[in-house]
């Protein structure tokens, strides 16, 4: 997220075109990618803490890199040890939740930790608007945000000392498993959402950015996409008594369009205000209810082991946030930026009409032990 909102300004410290923005956004996703495995393997064997807390340690590590990035391979390195942290910490929270709470609140429990990260964007982008209007450098921001990474530290470890690894036996606990018809349709929708969610997050505030906001200063257009992206996402928290009053079929065709609405207005309503706010609106509404959306979809069709389920979920959102955002600065640098926005928006519409005529099972699974 952070990479995204401050494309700007390492565009201009850097010179980075198009392309290489995509290739630095598909590095962080690559730790993602990584994390996520590194923090299966690590789960059932020592529990959630020794994950989550590797991730908050890389996190550190990894923003206080780009603080001091003195060019693009450092600021690379950097961006993949920070993104990292996600795929080290989402899952194991997750299996928390699952081992800790109750059935009936565990879908709420699972869209407040996905919307958390709401709040976290929207605070992001809050420094990088005083940034702009304070005068001060990206890198002390970034400096500041390692500093916050090393306080979730503290408060991880005092939080998850007392969660006790899985009691099961992980390697009766295999991925063929997890291939199943009725799967299909969940890893489908992942792999779509990580696409066009890591584009955005990729691309948009430069894009706006470009035209800038009327009234408003110089610079301040990415920060205030970001921070109407985080309070929008806040609906996250609703999810699943949306979900409860229109089901999920009707929730997932919802959000697809919305996406694809989001992303159509960044190709066309950037310099206007009512095109930022609703496009960055749209899509914190469309990212955080998806992630709810996945991490309750996942947990009921594999109940009898959420964390891989949730781990091949959450895989197949990092391989099109691995391919999406490289594929996008090409586009973007050969065909323009609106093209590539436009295409992209093609791709949650296309994903709508294929099941369309579908009804989304969130049946458990029949599923034998390898």
């Amino acid at each position: 997220m952070g990479f995204g909102l401050f494309v700007p300004e390492f565009r201009s410290a850097f010179s980075m075109s198009s392309s290489a923005v995509g290739i630095v956004s598909s590095i962080g996703f690559a730790g993602f990618f990584i994390g996520l495995l590194i923090a299966q393997f690590f789960l059932n064997r020592r529990g959630p803490e020794f994950p989550v807390l590797s991730g908050l340690a890389a996190a550190t590590v990894g923003l206080g890199i780009v603080a001091l990035a003195p060019g693009v391979f450092v600021l690379a390195i950097g961006v993949f040890l920070a993104a990292s942290s996600a795929g080290f910490a989402w899952t194991p929270f997750n299996d928390a939740v699952h081992r800790k709470v109750r059935d009936v609140d565990r879908a709420t429990a699972l869209s407040e930790i996905s919307s958390g990260t709401a709040i976290g964007i929207a605070a992001a982008g809050g420094v990088a608007l005083a940034m702009v209007l304070a005068g001060f450098g990206w890198r002390i921001c970034w400096g500041a945000f390692a500093g916050a990474s090393a306080v979730a530290l503290i408060v991880n470890w005092a939080a998850l000392r007392q969660v006790d690894k899985s009691p099961d036996d992980p390697p009766k606990k295999g991925w063929r498993d997890l291939l199943q018809r009725c799967a299909i349709p969940l890893f489908g929708v992942a792999f779509v959402y990580g696409t066009t969610s890591a584009i955005y997050i990729s691309f948009a505030a430069d894009r706006f950015a470009e035209e800038g906001v009327p009234g408003m200063p110089g610079g301040s257009a990415a920060p205030l996409v970001f921070i109407f992206y985080g309070l929008f996402g806040l609906s996250g928290l609703l999810t699943d008594r949306v979900r409860n009053a229109i089901g999920l079929t009707w929730l997932l065709r919802a959000l697809l369009v919305i996406g694809a609405t989001s992303l159509a207005l960044a190709a066309f309503g950037s310099g206007r205000w009512s095109g930022l706010v609703a496009s960055a609106g749209l899509q914190g509404v469309n990212v955080m209810m998806t992630s709810a959306v996945l991490a309750f979809w996942s947990e009921r069709l594999f109940p009898r082991f959420p964390a891989l389920g949730f781990t091949a979920t959450l895989l197949a959102t990092a391989a099109g946030s691995v391919l999406g955002p490289m594929v996008a600065g090409w586009v973007s640098g050969s065909m323009g930026v609106a093209a590539m926005f436009y295409g992209t928006a093609a791709i949650p519409l296309v994903t709508t009409v294929l099941i369309w005529s579908r009804i989304i099972t969130e049946k458990p699974l029949q599923t034998t032990e390898v």
